[in-house]
């Protein structure tokens, strides 16, 4: 029996991620991918495919140029799906070829076939043949990701009722469509085709969405889907869902609304993919919602030597902080050092437009009673969004009156998920507001809207110190202390 220092089930973010660490550590990884290529779901029906379609779209829509040119202008008069279908193959094909490349130049061993325990430490790899093979691990990471959720009162065709996973596949691109589930994925999915000029339908028995985001923001979001024609039937539930013989397929409201349109995406929901492992054997249980506990320091299970990371063991369920976690795990499990990443990172959501968070949201500043001031920047206020046309984006920070600490940045509009990135550094440093009111930005650029913003702030906190004061550990601002512990985990010398 082959035997490895970490055999990795999955080579999504987490994954690969996690095998690369513990192959530059010098240690025998093996990663198991059950998908007909490496890169997990992350590549091939996730992340990559879903931001490569908005792109897709953008461009060949014209979207950006429509602040000029009018809402009739399109770079392409006739978009297919199969237009969308080519640019996405291309990005695949690279981004597997990349991957592939990483694991050959780190010695990481890789094998097609799907995993499920045999003992705590032993795995049958089961191949396309009806080969099994048998390997052994000191450690084991399950990186599985997650799949869509598939309830059985949705009549799923693949054609004309699909899950997020087979939006990918579509012959056509549809004149109408409902979107069931207001999350981060239906969002994204709903406003792309409407910038495609699709009719879109959004349906979530939630009153409000994406409550993990900042209030303002979401409601300026909001402000732009409507103002687009999206419908937004929030605090409803679609009861029923019923193909016609048309062709058409009819939503039942439990509003006693009924909405024939072309197409229906249910994306409420993911399943973590752990049914296939045989967690039993490993004295391991999922959730009703097949996600693993973990220890959120080292994301060791319950059973030691066994580790989970990624979208399987849920919240933030980000690419980004998949592979963080795949990296400490992937240390923690061959016995090295792990430092705790940085306090604050950012959620990106790939939605038209764009919306990025880090740091803390103007509601949670108030539950923890911290007080506080907001600087707003609209991108119109800049030159360079007079120069992309730009009537829309936001930019909002949040900053702390005691310390005059940045404990919160919030954008939603054109390039936002890379301008959240400067906000990141200096509210990770630990910076305040005069560094946004003192330092210069490239002129003209949307990361002016920080310096707007900045000194937005800055008026109605007043002048402060001539030097900001530095928090200490007796501060009751909880969320601005510069003595934050330094994190160091270590296995245990008897693992």
């Amino acid at each position: 029996m082959n035997q490895y220092d970490l055999i990795v089930v999955g080579s999504g973010p987490a994954g690969r991620r996690a095998a690369i660490q513990a192959a530059k550590l010098d240690k025998k990884v093996l990663v198991v991918e059950q998908g007909k290529r490496v890169g997990g779901v992350s590549v091939h029906t996730g992340t990559i495919p879903s931001k490569t379609l908005r792109e897709t779209a953008l461009n060949l829509s014209g979207w950006r140029e429509r602040g000029f040119y009018g809402k009739a202008y399109r770079v392409k008069q006739e978009i297919s799906a199969e237009d969308l279908r080519r640019r996405l193959l291309i990005t695949l094909d690279h981004e597997v070829e990349v991957l592939e490349h990483q694991f050959a130049r780190n010695r990481v061993q890789s094998i097609r076939g799907k995993a499920t325990f045999v003992t705590p430490d032993t795995m049958a790899i089961t191949k396309d043949d009806g080969d099994v093979m048998h390997v052994m691990g000191k450690s084991i990471l399950l990186a599985v990701g997650t799949k869509p959720f598939r309830p059985d009162y949705i009549p799923f065709d693949g054609k004309t009722v699909l899950d997020s996973d087979e939006l990918l596949e579509i012959e056509q691109l549809p004149r109408s469509m409902v979107v069931i589930g207001a999350g981060v994925i239906g969002i994204e999915y709903a406003t792309i085709f409407s910038a495609l000029d699709t009719a879109v339908t959004v349906i979530d028995p939630k009153s409000t969405m994406l409550d993990f985001i900042d209030k303002e923001i979401v409601e300026d979001f909001t402000y732009q889907l409507r103002d687009r024609n999206m419908k937004l039937l929030l605090g409803q539930k679609a009861d029923k869902v019923e193909r016609l013989p048309d062709g058409k397929v009819l939503v039942h409201v439990d509003s006693g609304r009924r909405i024939a349109t072309d197409m229906v995406l249910f994306a409420a929901g993911r399943m973590g993919a752990t049914d296939t492992l045989n967690l039993a054997a490993a004295g391991l249980e999922a959730d009703s919602r097949g996600r693993l506990k973990v220890n959120p320091e080292t994301f060791e299970t319950s059973v030691p030597n066994i580790y989970a990371a990624g979208d399987v063991v849920g919240f933030p369920s980000l690419a980004s902080t998949s592979m963080e976690q795949g990296r400490v795990a992937a240390r923690v499990a061959v016995g090295a050092i792990a430092k705790e990443p940085q306090k604050y990172f950012p959620y990106g959501i790939y939605a038209v437009p764009e919306i990025s968070t880090c740091g803390l949201t103007e509601e949670e500043m108030k539950e923890r009673g911290i007080p506080y001031e907001c600087g707003i920047a609209r991108f119109r206020e800049t030159s360079r969004g007079h120069i992309m046309g730009l009537d829309t984006g936001l930019l909002k920070l949040i900053f702390s009156l005691k310390t005059r600490r940045l404990l919160g940045v919030h954008i939603v509009g054109e390039g936002a998920t890379e301008l959240v990135h400067i906000g990141q550094a200096v509210l990770n440093l630990k910076g305040t507001v005069e560094y946004f009111v003192e330092n210069t930005f490239n002129y003209p650029t949307l990361a002016e809207a920080y310096k707007i913003a900045g000194l937005d702030a800055w008026n109605r906190m007043g002048e402060g110190p001539k030097e900001a004061p530095v928090a200490t550990s007796q501060s009751t601002d909880t969320a601005a202390t510069t003595t934050e512990p330094a994190f160091e985990k270590k296995k245990a010398a008897s693992k």
